[in-house]
Formats: C-alpha cells, sequence, structure tokens
C-alpha cells in the first residue's frame, strides 16, 4: 500500500498515487505549502523556520542530513530533507498533520 495520509476535517484517509493525478493539460499538479494565518506559500526553509517556531516547535541539530523540528508538548517530530528544493508533497503533507490549522496544501494555479 503505497500513498499519501491526508487530514481534512478531522478525518485521515490514505490518497494512493497522489502524484499520479492529472490536470486537463495532462500535467500532474505541482503542490504547495500555505501558511494559513497569512496565505503566505512556503518558498524556503528561511520563511518555514518562524513560522513554525511562532508555534512552538524548535530546530533539532542531531542529524546534518536533515532539517528537523521537535515540540517539548509532544513526541512528534518533522523531518524534511536538507535542501528545500527536494521538499515533496509528503513532506508537506506531514507538516499540515503536525501542525493543525496552521497549513495547507494546495495545487499550483
Amino acid at each position: 500500500m503505497s500513498g499519501v495520509w491526508v487530514f481534512k476535517n478531522g478525518v485521515v484517509r490514505l490518497v494512493e498515487n497522489p502524484g499520479g493525478a492529472e490536470s486537463s493539460q495532462g500535467q500532474s499538479r505541482r503542490k504547495v505549502l500555505v501558511h494559513l494565518p497569512t496565505n503566505q506559500v512556503v518558498t524556503s526553509y528561511d520563511v518555514l523556520e518562524p513560522m513554525l517556531t511562532a508555534i512552538g516547535w524548535e530546530r533539532y541539530h542531531n542529524d546534518p542530513d536533515l532539517l528537523q523540528f521537535h515540540k517539548r508538548t509532544t513526541i512528534d517530530l518533522i523531518s524534511l530533507p536538507k535542501h528545500f528544493h527536494k521538499l515533496k508533497t509528503m513532506h508537506m503533507y506531514d507538516i499540515v498533520v503536525k501542525t493543525r490549522n496552521v497549513f495547507e496544501v494546495r495545487d499550483t494555479s
């Protein structure tokens, strides 16, 4: 079983082959991570890190190959590739699930 777990309206469901959904032009749609309070698209880790720290996430400096954040009040850990251009949809949904009502994944227009 492969796919991405999606959390929406209090329900978690598995979306199989999320990258396989094609637009009417026959090209797959790119996803972006959006910070809901500001409606800002996250375009780099320099943009993302202050948003996460503002809601209690702290940078975890244990792995040189990953960018990681943890929250002291939970056991959750957000692990992201070291370089932002390698950020995939599954990483975006991981952020969404662990920061309810703060981030959202959207299709680009």
